[in-house]
């Protein structure tokens, strides 16, 4: 045999060789029931769109409420408690705009479901007013809800650009205030003086022997404040918290032992640190001579 000679078998299959690997029995099963989850999963997101799209629960929803006001469970009143300074017609046009959005919805005749009167739309209306520190929005059964305000306490007077306005001790606005109306409170002055409140309020209360005598607080700059009392003088704080607090204490231990308020000097500057600086009243000038008259 020559070279050109061809080796038996040499492109035929190889005899006793292994067949492919099928898959078995149990690999099958588990690829079928993950097809008929995910086709399931499928149809159920169709379905959930759909009744998305369509409004289906909240429609099921108004349809429960409603059924409730015709059971006789209907808003047919209210009554509003805690109320000493915000004017009640505010509180009134939240709690009528809710109502009306309610009976919209509700099929016993005019008045809204107990179901559908959102309590939480009501006290997240009134939160938005400077007056309202919380409200409480409760139902009772059958026909009436019960809105219980909670309300800021003015502590001081804002003044700025012009414009008076109460606010609390955190400094929230309340409401404006008529030039003809100032209450008895101190006064703020200046921008950004209601976000210090609680700091002057801390400030003060380490010095319970001038606080009652406070006219004003003025805020320079954004930095610090100048103190004006009521019988006339101005005390120049430091821009630091703690150092304006530690020289204001011991301008108060002087005042107590010497008696500095009410004495006519006009400023008294404790920016330095160790020093006091005072501006005394400018001297009067002398009273004029009259010329006699010519006999």
């Amino acid at each position: 045999m020559n070279a050109q000679t061809v080796r038996r078998g040499g492109t035929g299959a190889r005899k006793g060789g292994r067949k492919p690997a099928g898959r078995s029995p149990a690999a099958s099963r588990n690829i079928g029931k993950l097809a008929r989850w995910a086709i399931g999963l499928f149809i159920a997101l169709i379905l959930a769109t759909a009744m998305i799209a369509l409004d289906l629960p909240a429609k099921a929803s108004r349809a429960v409420g409603a059924s409730t006001g015709q059971a006789g469970f209907a808003v047919d009143g209210y009554q509003i408690v805690g109320l000493k300074h915000m004017d009640r017609g505010t509180v009134d046009d939240v709690v009528t705009a809710e109502l009306h959005r309610a009976a919209e919805q509700s099929t016993a005749q005019d008045k809204p479901a107990q179901a559908l009167v959102s309590a939480t739309a009501i006290r997240d209306a009134l939160l938005q007013y400077g007056w309202v520190k919380d409200a409480r929005v409760s139902r009772r059964l059958p026909d009436q809800l019960v809105i219980d305000i909670i309300e800021r306490k003015p502590a001081a007077v804002w003044q700025n650009k012009g414009q008076l306005s109460l606010v609390d001790s955190d400094g929230v606005v309340l409401a404006p205030v008529p030039l003809d109306k100032m209450p008895d409170l101190p006064l703020l002055i200046g921008l950004g003086a209601n976000q210090h409140a609680v700091e002057l309020s801390e400030l003060m209360a380490g010095v319970p022997t001038l606080r009652p005598q406070l006219a004003s607080a003025n805020w320079i700059g954004g930095r610090r404040w100048d103190l004006a009392f009521s019988s006339g003088e101005v005390v120049a704080l430091p821009e630091d918290n703690t150092k304006a607090s530690t020289v204001l204490k011991r301008f108060a231990k002087y005042d107590r032992e010497q008696g500095l308020l009410g004495r006519g000097i006009k400023r008294f500057d404790l920016r330095v640190p160790g020093k006091m600086t005072v501006r005394l009243p400018q001297a009067l000038p002398p009273p004029e001579t009259q010329a006699e008259n010519p006999s």
